[in-house]
């Protein structure tokens, strides 16, 4: 059976219209990830000054490093998502992921400029991130509607982007009001990832509860659970002057959450889902990574290497504007088309640099189309897969998901590098050009249409 409707622990019967209400869930989970991504983002800005320039690693060992951590997370993601499913452990599984990145930080401010103890740290906040993406978002289309999943993604999202925002602007103030005393960094990153650590055991629930209110024909009680016009509900109880409950409305004595059967590994069978998966690797196969394009913006501007730093933040001012009007627009078009039309913008951004336009230009542009690529198809795919997701198992099928475009992503770096060091950047900027066009061809053909709304 697949998940048409979610559970949801805080969806009252919901208005019709615009005004529908982002459930605050979603909202605490958004708060949890702006938290942790100013922690995360803190070292991160500050993270190759302090190797390269500080501790003297060259651009290789550097790019070794970061590059076996990156791998590393990516496929602990699919362990992270299946042992979330058993038994429905999406909170613990992810708390246990957040506290993991938040120790990182500590690891780092511990390790006194030994390589091996910064390889280790890194490591711990690159697992610490692939086992908690997927559960995260796995919480996120459990507890909201189906057809509001591109909203909610893009609310937690945009939560997510302003945290990335704040991260490096406090990180290069604590360097500029301490004389460059990069300790400091990381204790304050400490500090702010344990206090993001605290806001989710406090405050994000467990597993949705069952729905507390009388259910008519066809309606769900519970994820993937529906009762038909002919099944029993079951006695009726008296709840006070006047007022009856079914015995299946009332709460439950236990947590009750769809568990996961079968092997560790398992993913859904609908043949939408593997087009899903299929395109999420030809695409990701084609994206190059952001920091070459911030490269070939510095190159092609020959701009200061203290600005480089603040590339990021163009584009993620746009990413924060654009990402809840676009889960929106792809709640009310079909989540396939801004999927696409994001990657186009990804495209349009390639040839940017290639064209022969004024620097100033291509800079803004670039950084404009970055935004509008990550908006438009970040929380879209994870909402375009949620209505296909097996029940039981939300977090092992979206780990799937992210694993494949992750490990497609690594590749793609990998090769433009090879192709950039042999034959110049131009040369690999073609090659990524066409390689992304027929990427996009073959998704427009391959990617599923979403199951029919359910929205009145």
């Amino acid at each position: 059976m697949y998940l048409a409707t979610t559970g949801r622990r805080d969806a009252p019967p919901r208005p019709t219209g615009a005004r529908r209400r982002v459930p605050g869930t979603v909202l605490v989970l958004g708060t949890v990830s702006l938290v942790t991504d100013v922690s995360s983002e803190m070292v991160t800005a500050v993270l190759p000054l302090y190797l390269v320039l500080g501790l003297g690693l060259s651009p290789l060992q550097f790019g070794l490093l970061d590059g076996l951590t990156t791998g590393a997370t990516a496929l602990v993601r699919l362990l992270g998502g299946a042992g979330a499913d058993r038994g429905g452990r999406h909170k613990q599984v992810a708390g246990l992921g957040y506290a993991l990145s938040a120790c990182s930080r500590l690891g780092l401010l511990l390790a006194g400029g030994a390589t091996g103890w910064i390889a280790g740290a890194l490591a711990a906040d690159r697992l610490g991130k692939g086992v908690r993406t997927a559960p995260r978002d796995a919480l996120i289309t459990l507890h909201s509607p189906p057809e509001d999943l591109g909203r909610a993604f893009g609310t937690h999202r945009a939560m997510d982007t302003t945290g990335a925002l704040l991260g490096p602007l406090a990180a290069f103030a604590l360097l500029w009001a301490t004389a460059e005393a990069y300790e400091t960094v990381f204790a304050v990153s400490f500090c702010v990832g344990a206090f993001g650590v605290l806001v989710w055991l406090l405050l994000v629930p467990g597993r949705p509860r069952d729905q507390r209110r009388a259910q008519g024909p066809g309606e769900t009680r519970g994820p993937g659970r529906t009762q038909g016009p002919g099944e029993a509900r079951g006695p009726r109880r008296a709840q006070g002057p006047g007022r009856w409950r079914d015995d299946l409305d009332a709460p439950p004595k236990a947590p009750v959450a769809p568990r996961a059967r079968g092997g560790l590994l398992v993913v859904p069978r609908s043949p939408a889902y593997r087009r899903i998966v299929l395109c999420a690797a030809l695409l990701g196969a084609a994206t190059v990574g952001d920091s070459f394009l911030y490269l070939l913006l510095q190159r092609r501007l020959d701009l200061d290497a203290t600005w480089f730093p603040f590339l990021p933040l163009g584009a993620a001012a746009v990413y924060l504007l654009l990402a809840v009007p676009a889960g929106r627009l792809a709640d009310r078009l079909g989540r396939r088309r801004p999927l696409l039309y994001g990657h186009g913008a990804l495209l349009l951004a390639y040839g940017l640099l290639l064209a022969p336009v004024p620097g100033a230009a291509a800079l803004v542009g670039v950084l404009a189309l970055l935004g509008i690529f990550y908006a438009a198809t970040d929380g879209v795919l994870m909402a375009l897969t949620g209505p296909f997701l097996t029940e039981g198992r939300p977090a092992g099928g979206l780990a799937v998901v992210q694993t494949a475009q992750a490990l497609a992503r690594l590749g793609a770096a990998v090769a433009f590098g090879a192709v950039w060091t042999a034959s110049g950047p131009e040369t690999a900027l073609v090659a990524a050009f066409l390689a992304l066009a027929a990427a996009l061809v073959c998704a427009s053909r391959l990617l599923p249409a979403a199951p029919e709304r359910t929205r009145p």
